[in-house]
């Protein structure tokens, strides 16, 4: 489940991944930390881990007086070495405005609870003002009730045409794999990290992968679709998708092969169905099959023997 420090943690990312090393803290900022503080105090006092939440806003960045700020750095043990960085550069740590977080929708169906997030993606300002995202917003598809969930990294130029996200030879490729574990698309969810196409110059139909900081502006939407979905288990597609919505590094093959965690839901990273669309290696399509089939152990569907033997090398 989603809880307030976590949209700041998202918030903290994003500043680190466009390269702010210290932050300050307004007296605004400061109070929303002192009332978490409390708050956890209060949960831990109350037996009880219930998840108050603060109404979205958009970020808006506001100068402040200096003496009111405290400098927080990004990083614990670079603080000497960043701190003398910044004096040379001549330029103060940025600003923190208060971080914002999203409202997961509490009332209503799972469905129209989706479509409201939906609603606030459309405009999202810490994304939006980042200015390197296209304009046309793409959030998830399938059951909002479904126990296996999909997260890739971000819609292309065909998700982007349909507004519906691993649509074309990809998509295509991942209904072929729910298929062959005995679903189908409307039973199960699929999302993005980042709910807008990634811009480039002068660009058509080529696509490019999310940066850190696209991700960042955006995890928090997942973050609230996994509390309103409530999936069993979720597949992250594809090494981006694992270093977004987990914060792995290195490559898929590192990646794969064990349950990670998100938000107390297992999570399988493996091989995103374009990749496979481009590979020739029968190893590389029974990796992604032996993905499948953990995730199908531990939502507890049946797997026959005809399915354990896909891809395997015939005698």
């Amino acid at each position: 489940m989603s809880r307030p420090i976590d949209a700041l943690l998202d918030f903290l990312r994003a500043e680190e991944a466009r390269g702010v090393t210290h932050v300050h803290l307004d007296e605004e900022a400061k109070e929303l930390l002192r009332d978490l503080h409390r708050r956890s105090r209060g949960a831990k006092a109350a037996g009880t881990s219930k998840v108050l939440y603060q109404a979205a806003a958009p970020v808006v960045d506001q100068p402040s007086k200096p003496a009111a700020h405290s400098a927080v750095p990004l990083r614990q043990g670079d603080e000497g070495q960043e701190a003398s960085r910044a004096g040379q550069a001549g330029a103060p740590p940025a600003a923190v405005p208060a971080p914002v977080v999203i409202a997961a929708p509490t009332s209503g169906s799972a469905a129209e609870r989706i479509a409201a997030l939906a609603a606030q993606a459309e405009n999202w300002a810490p994304a939006r003002k980042l200015g390197t995202l296209r304009q046309t917003m793409v959030f998830s598809t399938g059951n909002p009730e479904a126990d296996l969930m999909f997260v890739g990294e971000a819609p292309g130029y065909q998700e982007e045409q349909q507004r519906e996200p691993f649509v074309g030879p990809a998509g295509q490729k991942l209904d072929d794999i729910i298929k062959a574990m005995g679903l189908s698309r409307p039973q199960v969810y699929i999302s993005n990290i980042v709910k807008f196409r990634p811009a480039t110059p002068g660009q058509t139909t080529n696509n490019r992968k999310p940066t850190a900081e696209e991700m960042a502006s955006c995890l928090s939407f997942i973050r609230a679709e996994v509390e309103i979905v409530k999936p069993r288990c979720i597949v992250a597609l594809g090494g981006t998708a694992g270093e977004g919505l987990l914060g792995l590094s290195g490559s898929v093959t590192g990646m794969r092969g064990k349950w990670h965690d998100f938000g107390g839901i297992p999570v399988r990273v493996t091989y995103h169905p374009s990749y496979l669309l481009r590979s020739s290696s029968i190893r590389d399509k029974r990796a992604v099959w032996e993905d499948m089939m953990e995730a199908m152990e531990k939502l507890g569907l049946p797997i026959s023997d005809k399915q354990r033997s896909y891809f395997l090398p015939k005698p």
